[in-house]
């Protein structure tokens, strides 16, 4: 199935300015986004950023970066300006590889393309894997997830849903017993047509995207729908803050050791 990788990438990260060009075991961040991209069986990859040095460091692992507005507040919004660029034909499948994520297992790529393809209704696909542990649930950093009976998202939050009313005290914010229900956290990979792009590029944004910092509540609150299949592989989170990124530094190193 044919599928194209757009991996948007800015450079003024709040919490960790120039985080596509971070070093992570001798490379930029970016550049083992891009090695991911290119196994995953996508037949474009491009970078969608408004910074030139990320524009060349793209060209020197042989990948075109597109320069988008400077002003735009979400990744989506960045790959929509693309997609205007290039014109591709509405049914174009778009999968958007967050530039943060250097540890994400590329079938996961080919998976939510497929994911989308096969479910004509969805607006957009993206993926989630089960929550095992309290540290997760309540980190405000990963972003949980709840879906109906056929797999499509009701809500996305950065605080713990569902909020199981007889195992959680509002006291401490925490469960009396260990964990004990499906509570999803969400991976941010997403797949969408070129069609829908341009449409949601004319979507106002709302407060729950605002006051979340989650850019796909757009699509729910202006009643679209996103398609969200269990992950084939458990990645390791992403990049979000310098803990994170040590993390990230520290798996690497082992990886090479192994």
């Amino acid at each position: 199935m044919a599928y194209k990788v757009i991996i948007p990438a800015r450079y003024n990260s709040s919490r960790l300015p120039g985080k596509p060009l971070l070093d992570l075991a001798g490379k930029p961040m970016l550049a083992h986004v891009i090695a991911k991209a290119q196994v995953s069986g996508a037949e474009e990859i491009l970078v969608a950023t408004d910074d030139s040095r990320i524009q060349a460091a793209a060209k020197n692992f042989g990948i075109e970066a597109c320069m988008t507005s400077i002003e735009h507040t979400s990744g989506t919004d960045r790959i929509a300006e693309v997609i205007s660029q290039r014109g591709y034909p509405d049914q174009t499948i778009i999968v958007n590889v967050q530039g943060d994520e250097p540890l994400l297992p590329a079938q996961l790529i080919a998976q939510v393309a497929a994911d989308l393809a096969a479910h004509p209704k969805a607006d957009a696909a993206t993926l989630r894997v089960p929550i095992s542990n309290q540290e997760e649930l309540f980190n405000p950093n990963i972003v949980k997830v709840v879906c109906n009976a056929a797999g499509y998202a009701l809500y996305f939050s950065r605080a713990p849903i569902p909020w199981d009313r007889e195992n959680f005290t509002s006291e401490n914010d925490s469960p009396t017993k260990s964990i004990l229900w499906p509570c999803y956290r969400h991976i941010g990979l997403y797949a969408y047509r070129a069609q829908f792009l341009r449409h949601y590029s004319t979507l106002s944004i709302c407060k729950l995207e605002q006051t979340e910092q989650l850019e796909q509540l757009r699509i729910l609150y202006h009643g679209g729908y996103i398609h969200v299949a269990i992950a084939q592989e458990i990645p390791i989170p992403g990049i979000d803050t310098p803990t994170d990124l040590e993390r990230v530094r520290n798996i690497l190193v082992q990886n090479r050791k192994a």
